[in-house]
């Protein structure tokens, strides 16, 4: 076989390595002075190295976390000393009262209650309990897959407890469930287990093999959940529905006290206890393991959490973890923590402190406690016995101060289905039920035009045109990047306080200054990922330099986007599902925002700054991503006179509608099907000449 005339980077990485470990080095190499290393090797390490491929600018990479802490520190501060204006039960109960209000509003309204239609599709026999395979409806048509735990030679009726998992793969059969799960249920618990979407028997996307190909848990709930936001839905609600049904269901049974029922769960099913304190009445008691903290730390840590942990407009609203908690006082609750892990045990124990001074107040200082286990996360031994002996002292069921001895199942035998999934029963899927969604509020959606389509834009995103001038930096000019033109300068337009929008004027003569006010029109070009990369691959920014030869070419990052990219939620994240591009759209969500209010806004603030500088008119150009808050920009600014866009999105219903997406959650915007889509915007454009080239539907395939 002949060597290839490009050999393998990593080989020639692998040969330094091996000439630094025998001390001579690269030099050694290229002298032809290393034994056994062939002339035509040295040869090739001689040789010129190629110029590398440059790398995409990113000179503002904190940019967005730093003012997302700022603003979140501002809020938590506030609502903070709010807290603290409690002096008296009076003022203790209406805090209560407040708090549950505004739960309501972030995960409301409700459907209606269906029966549940459950059935027992098997019963097991162990010493101590039986468990039954359960099936229910948490709505019609949606199969809810649960293990109910009884316990023999018991007197009933007796306690009953609603099981939450965590995220693991295989749901309610995880170890560490069944073994909290069979605890109770020896020390004399009715215990109700249940899959979680997109886990056990839940999967929401399967193939021919009842795999999920795009994998169970955290993938599953971000396709699905992301989606649930463009039709007004969230996640956290679906997920916190089946929990409440499940409810339901074990209060039909004869063997369970109705005075006295808890819940319990882990990291994931930590969250869900978490949100069911706040949204369920009828708990007497909670043990929320591995979750509570405080979104404050979360953020500032750059720690991503699924979509049901974000509730919208809770940080607008003021509310924290704590606050669920609250929303149940003073009926007991227990938090169960992790010294290591990566939920933050100081946020666990400043939430303490808070319900510690709420309870105190009320009246039942001991109704509320608080344990940090050694260990990693995950429901380990001595959290689930510190849970335990809080039910225990609530109850008097059992005096048990270990766990007792432990059989785990194999999971086959805890399915409730033949073969391990709902969907072999023909189950609704999640994704069924948002396309229905969509396609209905397509049928009731009037079209919009004119005044009413940006009456529409501004209450959705809640932007309002300014009449000031934006300040800006002027950067000092790189060397060659390769762009179309000779020279490029770059200017830092402040949006808001901390944010700014890189904005690169294209020229052949150089700019060391303010931009000079040569020609009346200006062409902005909304980048896709990257201003600096795209200057030097996308052939439509030279087609446009060619057509627009008496205009002033500028193209634009907005935040989050190629020069403020985030470095955040680990290495090399930004394009990942869970990574830091969904961090801060997920994060706006919860601020009663959206990502593409706020990049519409650097849009609208940068042509201000356009029209400062003495442009007139704009053309603006967008690719991608950019096309979203470019559309609604374009709308929005009277300036922009012609509108040119490749690869913008057909529809938000389109998106809605494609059972795997491939649009992130950051050109989403909450609700907006509710009032419009984007062919009303594209309508509204073709008075501003729109021109679309190779437009992408909800897969990112090109399409006519």
């Amino acid at each position: 076989m002949n060597p290839s005339p490009n050999p393998d980077p990593s080989l020639l990485w692998n040969r330094r390595e091996l000439l630094q470990a025998t001390g001579l080095g690269l030099l050694g190499l290229a002298m032809g002075e290393v034994p056994g290393v062939s002339s035509a090797l040295a040869a090739e390490a001689g040789k010129a190295p190629a110029a590398p491929a440059l790398a995409p600018l990113n000179r503002f990479s904190r940019m967005v976390q730093e003012q997302y802490v700022g603003r979140v520190r501002r809020l938590d501060q506030s609502f903070r000393a709010k807290r603290m204006e409690m002096k008296n039960l009076e003022d203790a109960q209406r805090y209560v009262l407040s708090v549950r209000q505004k739960i309501q509003t972030c995960f409301g309204p409700w459907p209606e209650k269906t029966p549940l239609n459950a059935r027992t599709t098997k019963t097991i026999e162990r010493d101590a309990y039986t468990i039954e395979n359960v099936i229910f409806e948490s709505r019609p048509g949606f199969l809810v897959t649960a293990n109910l735990y009884i316990p023999k030679g018991k007197q009933f009726p007796l306690p009953g407890i609603v099981g939450s998992c965590g995220h693991s793969t295989n749901g309610k059969a995880a170890e560490a469930y069944q073994s909290f799960a069979q605890g109770l249920a020896r020390q004399g618990y009715v215990v109700l287990i249940f899959d979680p979407i997109g886990q056990g028997e839940r999967f929401q996307y399967t193939n021919e093999q009842l795999k999920s190909p795009v994998g169970a848990g955290v993938q599953e709930h971000l396709l699905g959940g992301n989606q649930q936001f463009l039709v007004g839905e969230f996640f956290g609600s679906w997920r916190a529905w089946d929990g409440i049904r499940a409810l339901d269901y074990l209060l039909t049974r004869k063997e369970v006290n109705p005075q006295i029922v808890g819940i319990t769960g882990n990291s994931g099913g930590g969250t869900m206890t978490t949100w069911l304190c706040g949204l369920e009445s009828r708990w007497t008691m909670a043990a929320p393991a591995c979750f509570v903290t405080t979104f404050r730390r979360n953020l500032e840590n750059e720690l991503p959490a699924d979509t049901e942990q974000c509730p919208p407009k809770a940080l607008a609203l003021g509310l924290d973890h704590e606050d669920f908690i609250a929303a149940m006082a003073p009926r007991p609750v227990i938090l169960l923590a992790k010294e290591r892990d990566f939920f933050d045990v100081r946020g666990t124990e400043e939430a303490y402190g808070r319900l510690q001074r709420l309870y105190d107040l009320l009246g039942y200082p001991n109704n509320i406690a608080m344990f940090t286990g050694p260990t990693y996360h995950g429901y380990s031994q001595e959290n689930r016995e510190e849970m335990y002996k809080f039910f225990n002292a609530m109850t008097q069921v059992s005096t048990a101060e270990k766990e007792p001895a432990l059989e785990i199942e194999k999971d086959e035998a805890l399915w409730c289905t033949p073969n391990g999934q709902v969907a072999e029963l023909k189950s609704r899927t999640m994704f069924s039920f948002t396309k229905e969604i969509s396609e209905k509020l397509r049928k009731e959606r009037a079209p919009l035009d004119g005044n009413a389509l940006r009456q529409a834009l501004t209450n959705v995103l809640k932007v309002r045109r300014q009449s000031t001038y934006p300040d800006y930096r002027i950067l000092r000019p790189l060397g060659n990047r390769k762009y179309p033109t000779k020279h490029a300068i770059t200017y830092v337009v402040e949006t808001e306080p901390g944010i700014q929008t890189l904005v690169t004027r294209l020229t052949d003569e150089p700019l060391y200054s303010r931009p000079p006010k040569d020609k009346k029109r200006a062409v902005l070009y909304i980048s896709h990922h990257s201003a600096d990369a795209e200057l030097r691959e996308e052939p439509l920014i030279k087609e446009i330099i060619g057509a627009e030869k008496d205009a002033a070419i500028y193209a634009c990052d907005v935040r989050g986007i190629g020069e403020s990219q985030p470095d955040t939620c680990g290495a090399n994240s930004f394009l990942t599902p869970y990574g830091s591009d969904y961090f801060y759209a997920i994060h706006a969500i919860m601020l009663d925002d959206s990502y593409v209010a706020q990049k519409t806004w650097d849009i609208l603030r940068t042509i201000d700054w356009l029209r400062g500088t003495g442009h007139e008119g704009v053309h603006l150009v967008a690719k991608g991503w950019g096309t979203i808050p470019a559309t609604f920009a374009a709308i929005i600014a009277d300036e922009v006179n012609q509108v040119t866009f490749k690869n913008a999105l057909t529809s938000f219903a389109d998106l809605a509608e494609t059972e795997i997406y491939k649009w992130p959650l950051s050109c989403m915007v909450p609700g907006v099907l509710k009032s419009f889509d984007l062919p009303d915007c594209y309508r509204m454009l073709s008075g501003k000449k729109l021109k679309m080239i190779e437009t992408w539907n909800g897969k990112g395939e090109v399409v006519a």
